[in-house]
């Protein structure tokens, strides 16, 4: 199982990012997928989650009605839209998976400035 994220960066407040993570290793379709996110200093958060279908979706208080996930299971891809970047979603955001066991990705750092 392999996961790498990609699209994070340097944002002003109230910008817009879209974060991707491609996915191997499994039959991608069959899975759900989450994002969390790891700010210094703090405990690991989740962010989103997202069944295998994309029909169910949920986010932590945080981000919702800002954060979007979604998912392309014939490009093996979880996305992450995330619009009215505050400087408190300062974070490295993780791609997760469960196949028998928990699968992390590397991250994407993600700053937003004021």
């Amino acid at each position: 199982v392999r996961l790498v994220e990609s699209g994070g960066g340097l944002v002003r407040a109230g910008g817009s990012l879209r974060l991707s993570c491609v996915a191997s290793g499994f039959t991608f379709r069959d899975y759900t997928m989450r994002w969390y996110r790891t700010a210094t200093g703090k405990e690991r958060e989740l962010v989103a989650f997202i069944s295998n279908t994309g029909e169910i979706t949920t986010y932590a208080d945080s981000v919702k009605g800002r954060f979007t996930i979604s998912r392309d299971n014939a490009k093996n891809m979880v996305d992450l839209q995330m619009n009215s970047l505050k400087p408190e979603d300062t974070a490295r955001y993780h791609c997760y998976t469960y196949v028998s066991r928990d699968y992390w990705g590397v991250g994407t750092e993600v700053t937003v400035s004021v």
